[in-house]
């Protein structure tokens, strides 16, 4: 069982760490707070200055950067409950690990359940849960260009060339903007990941578009949309009922 004695607290904004230290010593009155350090720099320095504390409490945004980058630094051997003010629903899946992650303004009954949990866990990697984090904090890199096959050699293509993709007969094609077709060797279902979401969307199984592709949307019968694309006047698009607010979302922003 982990004890819970020293806290050392990483935040750059002064309420926030104001409100954190009162929670803190509301919850845990003999708990001793080592400091309250504004950037991943200065905990990096006291990390290799001091004993390792028993927790810290490590807000995601630091003045001068994602505290992510501290693990790259310095060897962190204590756990690590992360802070910040992003979207309840995006850390939902860090609620199973032993090692928590708080929603701002940090409420007393979450911290208090947090330390609880720290002090019935076993002390465990950081590392699952900090590359899940850093997979959803940080910006994703996106395919940018496709190198296939063409005639004794190869042949690059840039996406941004791409108008839609498309599937026909279990083959998968690259319908450019230049009205040219080529054979791309992924699915559907990879490129739909692959692809930047703000210039590509997936709009029924057949067919995920480029926003610049879309020349005209038609209201269609039950609720569904028809889209009209450039180059492209031999299939009927469609966009179902379910997908339409979602796509017309995507296409105002």
């Amino acid at each position: 069982m982990n004890t819970l004695n020293r806290i050392l607290i990483l935040e750059d904004e002064k309420l926030n760490a104001d409100r954190l230290q009162r929670l803190i010593l509301k919850i845990r009155p003999q708990t001793e707070i080592l400091g309250v350090l504004s950037s991943v720099t200065k905990a990096e320095n006291w990390l290799n200055e001091h004993e390792s504390p028993d927790l810290i409490m490590m807000d995601i945004q630091l003045s001068d950067g994602l505290s992510f980058e501290l693990f790259n630094r310095v060897a962190i051997s204590c756990p690590v409950i992360f802070t910040t003010a992003h979207d309840e629903y995006a850390i939902k899946a860090f609620k199973y690990n032993s090692i928590d992650y708080l929603l701002k303004p940090i409420e007393e009954e979450p911290l208090a359940a947090a330390f609880v949990k720290f002090e019935q866990s076993k002390q465990q990697s950081q590392t699952p849960l900090l590359e899940k984090l850093m997979a959803q904090m940080l910006p994703k890199s996106y395919r940018t260009r496709f190198l296939l096959p063409f005639r004794d050699g190869y042949r690059k293509i840039n996406v941004e060339d791409i108008a839609f993709f498309y599937s026909h007969l279990n083959i998968n094609y690259a319908h450019l903007f230049k009205e040219e077709e080529v054979v791309v060797p992924q699915t559907l279902e990879t490129l739909e990941q692959e692809l930047d979401p703000k210039e590509f969307f997936r709009v029924n199984r057949q067919y995920i578009v480029h926003v610049n592709a879309i020349e005209k949307v038609h209201n269609y019968f039950n609720g569904k949309l028809k889209l009209q694309l450039k180059n492209c006047n031999d299939d009927e698009i469609l966009v179902s009922r379910t997908k339409a607010p979602l796509f017309k979302t995507w296409l105002d922003y």
